[in-house]
């Protein structure tokens, strides 16, 4: 399971502020796009909710089951964050919602006008490193675990739209929701190149190289000879792969390892030194600083709390 990272806290209301149990509303409206927040307090099922525009959506607190159209019913947890086109119809359960366990989820509606002078201005001076690819919002990777990345951008929106009563509010918002947009597609296009790596890998040439990556992960690589594997020059590739993705391809290779690691770490039979080594980490100190930067915790402790 990927690292998810959880959002901030809103506030929960008080009862006497709601104006209903299910699906309470609480809106924030900027000049590019509405930040909702929605409060359940009782059990429900099957509520429905349509946005005319693209929105983000990104779990607070507690749990829903979201069904989409033509996907299977999912649980939706905080740390996870759902992308839902325009005009699509959700459905929504609330299992769990109580007095005393409310949900409470974010609904960012950004405007068509803001998403498409965005991937405009990305395809004009960023174009993507396979001849006829262009940047957009996939409608196919709609589920995300928030990486760090996206879950500082999320919280930078909500501060701004919650506490940020300045003048500039709105053009603080506006270069927000861009990176917010970029970091979207780049967490959209990570979460597709690892379900079709293997796929990619005879005609694509990031494809490729998170093959061998994969494949190699173990060993130690020499990310210099990356670009040469991708055909290259060494600056196009490592533009081009940071763009693609959000990371370089040395804290790829790093994250990868710590994913690794954690496996390793639910077995209670390895040891923190086997599971640095079998990762392929050369360091044991080095790899203990790493994965408490990643993770939040030692590998110890990570270790330690699995068997709680």
């Amino acid at each position: 399971m990927p690292l998810k990272y959880k959002l901030q806290q809103v506030p929960i209301l008080e009862e006497q502020s709601l104006f209903t149990l299910v699906e309470n509303r609480s809106v924030y409206s900027m000049d590019a796009c509405e930040l909702n927040v929605f409060e359940t307090h009782q059990q429900a099922k099957e509520v429905n909710l349509k946005f005319d525009d693209w929105v983000l959506t990104s779990m607070l607190r507690g749990k829903k089951v979201m069904h989409l159209a033509d996907r299977p019913g999912f649980e939706y947890l905080p740390g996870e964050s759902v992308i839902v086109p325009p005009s699509e119809l959700m459905k929504i359960d609330f299992p769990e919602a109580g007095k005393d366990t409310p949900t409470q989820c974010l609904a960012l509606a950004i405007s068509a006008e803001q998403i498409q002078s965005t991937i405009q201005l990305l395809n004009e001076r960023h174009t993507k490193a396979e001849q006829g690819e262009e940047w957009r919002i996939s409608s196919e990777h709609l589920h995300l675990a928030n990486n760090l990345e996206l879950a500082d951008i999320i919280n930078r929106l909500i501060k701004i739209s919650l506490n940020d009563h300045s003048r500039e509010k709105d053009i603080l918002a506006n270069l927000a929701l861009r990176e917010l947009l970029v970091r979207l597609m780049q967490t959209q296009a990570r979460a597709f190149f690892e379900q079709n790596y293997k796929r990619l890998a005879s005609h694509n040439r990031f494809g490729y190289i998170i093959q061998y990556i994969k494949e190699n992960i173990t060993s130690k690589i020499d990310v210099d000879k990356l670009s040469e594997k991708a055909c290259m020059s060494r600056a196009n590739f490592f533009r081009k792969f940071k763009e693609e993705f959000g990371y370089t391809p040395a804290d790829y290779i790093l994250k990868e390892r710590i994913r690794l690691a954690r496996t390793y770490l639910q077995n209670p039979g390895n040891s923190v030194t086997q599971a640095c080594y079998m990762a392929g980490f050369q360091n044991l100190n080095y790899f203990i600083r790493a994965f408490k930067k990643e993770v939040g915790t030692t590998p110890k402790a990570f270790q330690l709390g699995l068997q709680e």
